[in-house]
């Protein structure tokens, strides 16, 4: 086997464990929604209003995720052969990520509490920062540089930093009101589509 089929074996194997501990997170971040049989008319409805703040905490950690993995995948797409920083930033970052139900549980738990709070958005800190060094460290190693390869860098990026730069933000506000923290990140839908317009217009210049 030649040492350009030896990298792709690599990649694909990181690719393939990358993709299965996503698809694990994201499965496990749902066993926190279900139901207790047996409840009258008013229980059942006092449960299902009592889901609400664990499904709200799914479709956050589960959007996040599918971001991260989509920023991973390309990341992946940019590397050459890999260097032993590189496989061992990339463990670290799914190491993280299939640790990310717990916040999850926390968050949907006691969003009162500005612990649950700042615990859920520095974990996506970590992951965040995680990516974006496992890019760094592949741009900065051996690659097959492409010319589209600095636009989808700039992209991954920009994609991250705001993940970052927004749960960041919300840390010191999750202190004095853990609900304001949790609705601040709202701003990440508005903040993204105005970046990615920009972008696009970069490009067609």
């Amino acid at each position: 086997m030649s040492s350009d089929e030896a990298d792709d074996s690599g990649l694909d194997r990181l690719a393939t464990l990358s993709d299965g501990i996503f698809a694990i997170a994201m499965t496990l971040l749902v066993l926190d929604i279900h139901v207790t049989p047996g409840l009258d008319a008013a229980g059942f409805r006092r449960m299902v209003h009592g889901l609400l703040p664990n499904i709200g905490a799914y479709g956050l950690s589960f959007a996040i995720l599918a971001g991260v993995w989509r920023d991973h995948r390309r990341i992946l797409q940019l590397a050459g052969p890999l260097g032993t920083l590189s496989v061992r930033l990339a463990l670290a970052g799914l190491g993280v990520i299939a640790l990310l139900p717990f916040p999850t549980t926390m968050l949907s738990e006691y969003a009162s509490q500005s612990l649950a709070v700042t615990v859920y958005a520095g974990t996506i800190i970590v992951i965040d920062l995680l990516q974006l060094a496992l890019l760094l460290s592949i741009r900065r190693g051996p690659g097959r540089a492409r010319p589209s390869d600095e636009r989808v860098g700039r992209k991954i990026v920009m994609d991250l930093g705001t993940n970052i730069v927004v749960f960041g933000a919300t840390v010191p506000i999750a202190f004095a009101s853990p609900s304001a923290a949790i609705w601040s990140w709202v701003a990440l839908l508005p903040l993204r589509i105005a970046l990615g317009r920009r972008e696009a217009a970069r490009g067609r210049r």
